[in-house]
């Protein structure tokens, strides 16, 4: 499989969350950050045979599935 770089992987996992989950591209881009913000693409910018459409198709899921799971550390007391 042809791999993509890092900017088309994360073009292709944004464009795919649009279509595939009926979300406006600003929300997509905007849970693609955050997941890139948590490092969930650490790997797929080290290695290139990470960035597959079959992959992005696998993420866009991962991170759709995700998008709103509760952070339980911002709500410990300090």
């Amino acid at each position: 499989m042809k791999s993509m770089t890092y900017e088309e992987y994360l073009d292709e996992v944004t464009t795919l969350m649009t279509e595939r989950f009926d979300l406006s591209d600003a929300a997509a881009i905007k849970y693609v950050m955050r997941a890139q913000a948590a490092d969930f693409f650490t790997l797929h910018d080290d290695d290139p045979a990470m960035r597959t459409q079959d992959r992005a198709e696998k993420d866009a899921k991962t991170i759709f599935e995700q998008r709103n799971k509760s952070k339980p550390e911002i709500y410990k007391k300090k």
